[in-house]
């Protein structure tokens, strides 16, 4: 970039051009221009140029340009024959100086665009590839001219796409001063602070170039998640092997170290030099040592102080995740790729130990939220359509995946927890050995028959008989009252529980005792949510009936005392034998799980009806005797086990008129309830018309 920088700007300092003292360079792969020379009394008669150069700003002000052309010996001004730099030997050779000038102000100055003072003239040398042109039986390349920019080094052809370019660095603030400065000096590293944690990013963090480490600032709920994730896990055994099978700048690795001390044996990897080198003055900046290659590399005696000691071992690595799990086992694995985790599923769960627990983060978005299908088809093998409980929907679309994986390692899991939010889908799973575990977690991998027009849904029944009519197990009749296909089938996905309730109640215990402030609140929606109970009905903190927990294998004991607003949470592992008379016995009860999937309020409102309050509304669910709860999936969500239609009965019965000025509870609710019924049909009919089928 430096070089290109050197031989590529052209500074206008006078009007006319000499061409008589110029030095030519050899013409580079990136060479793009010529510096305008200084006027001479020589050639005092040459004709001014077609655009009057504007005045060029002092070379000391621009480190990166190349000297001054107007420096060349006098001894060169008379009979050198001097060839053009922005063109090859064979189209311009070396000629007289006159000729030299006037073939630079016809062919590159006056074609050139102004930047800063700047002219890039137009280029004829072989740095960009050109396709080859079939003539007949010949192949002819013609080399077509192009610009160079002097801010990202691009090659543009046109000129009003150039001028365009140009402008568009120039509306982002990117402008020649500031290319000079990063080519030139290295800009300080910016140190952020997390969690007590201090981390060195670069200054482009936020939008990093490809050989940067990307640090970004909003997953900190996810970090702080997989933190309690780990910390749980530390209470059943100890020392833990853990891995961060994409390090970055190494922050999530820091805080599993700094904060476990001795509980854990923290492997970082990753496979970008410059992101290793960074995790390692990472780790120096938080007092904790440094394994390379088995040997360890302490910190030199003039970072640590008198009377400070290492708060742990870090092991950095610089290998392919997918090497480096099948080269070792460890008890905890965290993957966040880029993108998507698919491909470095089936290395996770090859050597991870028995009861450990894997946790991956997907940024894949786009398609996990149905707004690229074919990638989703591409990634997960799944159909899917956008509908209401999208978030859910690619949560269990994960961890279908992620089960597919460990039943092909002979592996079985149950999910600890999964999580749906803006920027990510985390989903955290226990791995449990055996081909009986695995047969069981692969039988939970079912298919999904969705209504598009009223939005009900419901998993298709287990069996190998083919079905006459699939549409039957749908608890809507709109197969039978409208025309054409009216359901779609989605999958395949996750069908069983997507919480533990006993491991969530282990990790808020966590965030209170490190002071996890900003994932209390959903944990405890997720404590809410995974046994499906009222916010107003239940209380995190009341006494529990069962002592002792069972979560696969683990006994964990919580405390019964109500004097106390903390868990305790202690883990054994049980032996070989035990663990597996338990993988033979266990067999999940469908009744306390919590109803997959939830509907909106606003989605499925009546027209011309006032919706009571959310929470009022989840009280009315409740004393009609069905299962409720909220959703951190979606603020306006309610999981329940009511269908539709009674969802919507509800719905229509504690709600008010608009045209009368709302009316009292009272009122509304002296409808019978087959008028109620027969108003939800004729709205949903309604709206299935007025929306043009709703179809996805």
């Amino acid at each position: 970039m430096e070089n290109m920088a050197e031989e590529e700007l052209l500074p206008l300092e006078k009007e006319e051009v000499e061409v008589a003292q110029v030095q030519v360079p050899t013409p580079a792969r990136d060479s793009a221009g010529v510096p305008a020379p200084a006027p001479d009394s020589a050639l005092d008669s040459a004709p001014t140029p077609a655009s009057a150069p504007a005045p060029a700003p002092a070379l000391a002000q621009a480190p990166a340009l190349s000297p001054s052309l107007a420096s060349a010996p006098e001894e060169a001004k008379s009979s050198n024959r001097q060839a053009c730099p922005l063109c090859p030997k064979e189209k311009f050779r070396a000629c007289n100086s006159h000729k030299l000038r006037r073939h630079l102000q016809n062919l590159h100055w006056k074609v050139s665009v102004e930047f800063e003072g700047y002219r890039m003239c137009i280029c004829h040398l072989p740095c960009r590839p050109v396709k080859p042109n079939i003539i007949g039986e010949q192949i002819t390349s013609k080399m077509g001219a192009h610009y160079h920019c002097i801010i990202c080094s691009a090659t543009i052809t046109r000129r009003t796409d150039m001028l365009g370019h140009v402008r568009r660095h120039m509306n982002k603030g990117e402008t020649k001063s500031s290319y000079i400065a990063a080519s030139t000096a290295k800009p300080p590293k910016e140190i952020l602070k997390e969690a007590d944690t201090d981390v060195q990013v670069c200054p482009n963090y936020s939008i990093p170039q490809k050989t940067d480490s990307y640090f970004n600032p909003k997953m900190k709920l996810n970090r702080q998640l997989i933190f309690c994730t780990l910390a749980a896990l530390a209470e059943e055994r100890k020392p833990l092997e853990c891995l961060d099978a994409f390090g970055a700048t190494g922050i999530m690795g820091l805080q599993w170290a700094k904060h476990l001390g001795n509980a854990v044996k923290v492997t970082i990897n990753d496979l970008n030099e410059n992101s290793v080198t960074l995790i390692q003055e990472n780790c120096h900046l938080n007092k904790l040592k440094v394994v390379v290659d088995s040997k360890e590399k302490e910190k030199s005696d003039d970072i640590l102080e008198e009377g400070e000691k290492n708060l742990g071992n870090i092991k950095v690595t610089k290998m392919d995740a997918n090497v480096l799990m099948h080269l070792r086992s460890f008890d905890f694995i965290h993957l966040d790729p880029f993108g998507t985790s698919v491909n470095y599923l089936d290395s996770a769960f090859r050597n991870i130990r028995n009861l450990g627990i894997v946790s991956v983060t997907s940024t894949d978005i786009s398609s996990l939220y149905a707004k690229a299908q074919h990638v989703a088809r591409r990634h997960y093998g799944c159909n899917i359509v956008r509908t209401e409980y999208y978030k859910e929907l690619a949560a269990r679309i994960v961890v279908a995946a992620v089960a597919r994986a460990a039943a092909r390692c002979n592996k079985g899991i149950e999910v600890l927890f999964a999580v749906a939010l803006e920027h990510f889908v985390l989903v955290v799973v226990r791995v449990l050995r055996g081909p009986t575990s695995a047969d069981e977690t692969a039988k939970k991998i079912q298919y999904l028959i969705h209504c598009q027009w009223c939005e009900e849904r419901i998993f298709q029944k287990d069996g190998n008989m083919v079905e006459e009519n699939p549409y039957r197990q749908l608890p809507c009749n709109c197969h039978g009252s409208m025309p054409g296909k009216t359901a779609i089938e989605l999958g395949p996905l996750w069908s069983s529980s997507l919480f533990n309730t006993g491991f969530l109640k282990r990790m808020l215990f966590e965030s209170l005792h490190h002071g996890l402030d900003d994932i209390q609140t959903l944990i405890k929606t997720l404590i809410f949510e995974s046994e499906c109970t009222p916010q107003s009905q239940f209380s995190i903190h009341a006494s529990s009936n069962v002592n002792k927990q069972e979560e696969n294998g683990v006994f964990i004991k919580t405390t019964d005392d109500t004097t106390t607003d903390n868990y305790i949470a202690q883990g054994k592992r049980k032996s070989n034998e035990m663990i597996t008379n338990l993988g033979k016995k266990q067999k999940t009860d469908v009744s306390t799980e919590h109803p997959p999937f939830y509907y909106n309020i606003h989605r499925h409102s009546i027209k011309g009806m006032n919706m009571p309050k959310l929470k009022k509304f989840l009280c009315y669910l409740s004393q009609a005797g069905f299962r409720v709860s909220r959703t951190h999936f979606d603020p306006m969500g309610v999981r329940t086990d009511a269908p539709l239609m009674q969802f919507k009965s509800i719905l229509l019965k504690y709600s008010t008129p608009t045209y009368t000025g709302g009316q009292s509870e009272s009122h509304v609710q002296s409808a019978s309830e087959d008028t109620v019924t027969e108003r939800v049909e004729m709205s949903v009919n309604d709206k299935a018309e007025a929306s043009g089928c709703r179809r996805w």
